[in-house]
């Protein structure tokens, strides 16, 4: 009762590394509001995850297990979570904002009469005063997400609706674990009492998913271009000083929507969130859509003809220089000490 939910996405035999963030970011709330932190996965083959998900804190772990559930359908998946939700009545409910989430999340909130705030880049605890009511609420979760295009921040509270739900891209929060050793209570949930005989009318004979080849999420050294580095030839020149360094290539929404570099690369409000060992920003002037996705970086290196752009600010060291200059420079003298 009144303690916080974190459903785990489970797909392909492995939990999602969104979950795992959540789970941590859940562990800090629980801890604010001296509640239980729990765990929902669903699927099948689910024997000893529980070992994978205690550390991070976990009190309560509740597991459904059917061949049904896997891979990933909407209606038994929701129908199990709102009437779970119903008999456990959390206070706070949390979901990567994937897929999957972006899909369940909605209609879990809808069926429960709650309100759902997406893709929230900040999650805290705090009190809220309506003077107009002459009510003070304690203790609600304040969901913080760009808004307007990214020109504002806003903090969206639910006062009065429970649970609270926010859905929460990955790579927002930081994934730590609470206690290697630590250990969960484990709840099998009899699955034949949550579902409706309708949910099963859909059944996946086959699937096939393209992966995409290009995962900068994990890479410890990013080299970014925006729109400034004026074309795709130019952006050959940062895939080349990426190879040299073992890393790979970002962008800004703007470069992509130029043409110069696939979608797959943004960097951003709209694209990924990436937190590597060095970032370098080429041509990039600092928009605060794509400074929501990367100002975690550990060193930020801009490079930039514009010494007042505003990426400039955050940066531990700034190039003033253009891209296609500053750029073979770096390549060479990178080749020539790496001998």
């Amino acid at each position: 009762m009144n303690n916080v939910t974190v459903y785990c996405e489970f797909e392909e035999g492995k939990i999602a590394d969104v979950s795992f963030e959540l789970l941590s970011k859940g562990r800090n709330l629980a801890n604010q509001l001296n509640c239980k932190l729990e765990a929902l996965l669903f699927g099948n083959n689910l024997d000893g995850l529980e070992k994978e998900i205690a550390p991070y804190g976990v009190d309560i772990l509740f597991k459904a297990e059917d061949e049904r559930l896997s891979p990933y359908t909407t209606l038994p998946h929701t129908s199990l979570m709102v009437k779970l939700f119903k008999e456990q009545k959390p206070q706070i409910v949390l979901m990567g904002a994937t897929t999957i989430g972006r899909d369940l999340g909605p209609r879990v909130s809808s069926a429960l009469g709650s309100g759902l705030t997406a893709d929230c880049t900040e999650l805290e605890i705090g009190d809220h005063e309506d003077k107009k009511e002459k009510k003070i609420y304690k203790n609600l979760l304040y969901q913080i997400r760009p808004a307007f295009g990214g020109n504002i921040i806003a903090t969206i509270i639910n006062p009065d609706c429970r649970p609270q739900m926010a859905t929460v891209r990955e790579g927002v929060m930081r994934k730590v674990i609470s206690d290697p050793k630590h250990t969960c209570e484990v709840i099998h949930l009899d699955v034949k009492n949550y579902f409706n005989k309708t949910d099963f009318a859909i059944k996946i004979i086959e699937r096939h998913i393209e992966k995409s080849k290009i995962n900068i999420k994990n890479s410890s050294i990013i080299v970014a271009g925006g729109f400034g580095v004026g074309s795709r030839e130019n952006f050959g020149l940062l895939h080349r000083l990426a190879s040299l360094l073992g890393g790979e290539v970002g962008a800004t929404r703007a470069a992509v929507d130029a043409g110069f570099v696939e979608h797959e690369r943004q960097v951003g409000q709209t694209g990924v969130t990436v937190r590597p060992k060095v970032y370098i920003a080429c041509g990039i002037s600092g928009q605060i859509q794509h400074l929501a996705g990367m100002q975690e970086s550990s060193i930020i290196i801009s490079i930039n003809n514009d010494v007042n752009a505003p990426i400039n600010k955050i940066a531990n060291y700034v190039i003033q220089g253009k891209v296609e200059n500053v750029i073979p420079k770096m390549i060479r003298y990178f080749k020539e000490n790496s001998k």
